[in-house]
């Protein structure tokens, strides 16, 4: 049996409570398993505290920018509504990137599925 937890990004606001769920988060992840505070939490944890990655990602302050980027990913939600997705190119910190691709998820896997196969296979 999996224990199953979500994990999300919300801003720290004056007068809101850490013990209340925010209005609003900017972000989830999903974790299909070992979810407890045993498991996940203090991987979360470790995670603010130490530079470690989880399968190549990294949690970073919200304001942290790296100066040798290639690409930003945006991912755009709210209630009720459909999740999109936009893609910057670029490289540097993000002020001059290009935004080459606005669409939700299933249009993503669509346009760049068939260049990942082209690459795979060549």
């Amino acid at each position: 049996m999996s224990t199953r937890a979500q994990v999300r990004f919300a801003t720290r606001e004056k007068g809101q409570s850490f013990s209340k769920h925010p209005d609003a988060i900017h972000a989830q992840f999903y974790v299909h398993s070992d979810g407890y505070p045993e498991g996940l939490g203090i991987n979360i944890a470790e995670l603010i505290l130490t530079p470690e990655t989880v399968q190549g990602w990294e949690i970073e302050h919200i304001q942290d920018m790296h100066s040798d980027l290639n690409y930003i990913y945006y991912i755009w939600s709210d209630y009720d509504k459909e999740t999109c997705i936009s893609i910057f190119k670029g490289l540097g910190n993000g002020d001059d990137f290009e935004c080459i691709f606005v669409g939700e998820p299933k249009e993503l896997i669509e346009r760049y599925e068939c260049m990942h196969k082209l690459k795979t296979n060549d």
